[in-house]
């Protein structure tokens, strides 16, 4: 695609700064006319007794509720939505044996302040970098010498995140997409605010530019389209239905658009969320790489985050920035798969997939300016850039392929340091560190 500073907003319409990943029932979002309390809620057609007249009588209680509460997102070829109500309406609701009414799942940004508090790690902004080729991006091309990047061109990679500064000089020339999935109108095009820094960050590993001047800062593909969604609020957090529409949307865009598509999700939560995975395996079906990251409850095992604990998501684990046994070294924060599916080179539920740079990594940042912060998070968006710099040199491969060529790459490069690294496929590290070359 063509590079254009105008942001392209498409009607079609089909989730830095929390720590240790979590999972937690839907919070306060908003206070209606009477003082109460509103919640997020999914409510889903529910045949108890089976049927068809069951089912029949479902549905009408389902249109009933839509009509009553509104609709936010609409799932399950609409036998399900979610909307807003008061704790009181949640319970009444409840009572009612055709319908199944649950709370909407929150979900976080993946970045690890353990670390990013220690002394000297946050730097200062400024409005130039000190940095052009942070260690990450020469780390991933494998090349100390690196003054700047290239690749990625015609290929889409989707930051759903806090949103994103799509005016920093060094992301304003890769912006294809800018939209809201926070809104309390549901998805609003043209508008992808980043007041928490986080989403801005991300999308400046995966794809920065360098700016019009090339004096600004590299991302692994600066020369692929950035789709920047904003599915989190500005403290770092946002609803499993808001997430789910999102992925939905971007794969929608991908058909569309006829164009590659690489979703990057730097966020997460400890438990499974039906509304995500069932999205997740939707874009994956419909040719789309999902990348996220791994989580940071490291280093005991069995702690990967979802979504990226699941089969069709890649988890990326986070190295740090020193030799241990010859390698790259896996962050103590990094989140670990199972042990018992050491060796095994499958990719199950739970499993690490990839590592990559996530350790004191400098990016953009959302005030316009660079800033250094340390998670998985920061590790999931310079895969998502490695796939889409090959994903551009190989245009017919489909996302599996794709995905098996990024798991040749981390074979080639063997993890040893950290806590459960070892020789081949291990919990830590995956399959390995995937690079460039």
């Amino acid at each position: 695609m063509n590079k254009a500073k105008a942001i392209v907003m498409s009607g079609l319409l089909a989730l830095s700064m929390a720590g240790s990943m979590t999972s937690v029932a839907a919070a306060e979002v908003n206070v209606n006319a009477n003082g109460g309390e509103k919640i997020r809620v999914l409510i889903e057609a529910s045949a108890s007794s089976g049927g068809v007249s069951t089912m029949s009588q479902s549905k009408a209680q389902l249109n009933s509720a839509k009509a009553t509460y509104g609709k936010r997102w609409e799932f399950a070829n609409g036998n399900s939505f979610s909307t807003e109500m008061t704790e009181k309406q949640f319970a009444a609701l409840q009572k009612n044996k055709n319908l199944k009414v649950t709370k909407v799942d929150q979900v976080t940004v993946a970045a690890d302040m353990r670390a990013a508090k220690k002394p000297g790690t946050v730097q200062a902004t400024a409005q130039t970098p000190t940095q052009q080729v942070p260690w990450g991006i020469k780390s991933i091309y494998n090349n100390n010498n690196l003054a700047s990047t290239s690749g990625g061109g015609g290929i889409n990679i989707a930051v759903l995140d806090t949103g994103v500064n799509v005016n920093h000089i060094d992301l304003v020339n890769t912006v294809e997409q800018c939209k809201d999935f926070t809104t309390a109108a549901g998805l609003t095009n043209g508008q992808c605010n980043d007041a928490n820094g986080h989403g801005t960050h991300v999308a400046g590993s995966a794809l920065a530019d360098g700016g019009s001047d090339k004096l600004g800062l590299y991302g692994v593909a600066p020369d692929s389209d950035l789709w920047a969604y904003k599915v989190l609020g500005d403290n770092g957090s946002g609803y499993s239905d808001d997430i789910a529409a999102a992925i939905r949307h971007a794969a929608d865009q991908a058909t569309a658009t006829r164009t590659k598509t690489v979703i990057n999700m730097s966020l997460g939560s400890s438990a499974n969320n039906s509304l995500i995975s069932s999205a997740v395996d939707y874009a994956y079906g419909k040719g789309v790489l999902v990348v996220a990251a791994a989580g940071n409850s490291g280093p005991a095992a069995g702690s990967i985050g979802y979504p990226g604990a699941l089969r069709n998501a890649i988890a990326v684990a986070a190295l740090e920035n020193r030799v241990e046994n010859g390698t790259l070294r896996v962050a103590d924060f990094s989140s670990r798969g199972f042990t018992a599916t050491d060796g095994d080179y499958v990719i199950g539920v739970g499993d690490v997939e990839i590592s990559a740079p996530g350790a004191a990594i400098y990016s953009t940042w959302n005030n316009g300016g660079y800033n250094t912060i340390s998670g998985t998070s920061m590790a999931s968006p310079h895969v998502a850039g490695l796939a889409a710099k090959v994903w551009a040199q190989n245009p017919t491969w489909t996302a599996a392929t794709l995905r098996t060529n990024l798991q040749n790459r981390a074979r080639a490069n063997d993890i040893l340091g950290g806590r459960g690294a070892a020789v081949g496929d291990d919990y830590a590290s995956g399959f390995g560190y995937a690079r460039v070359q």
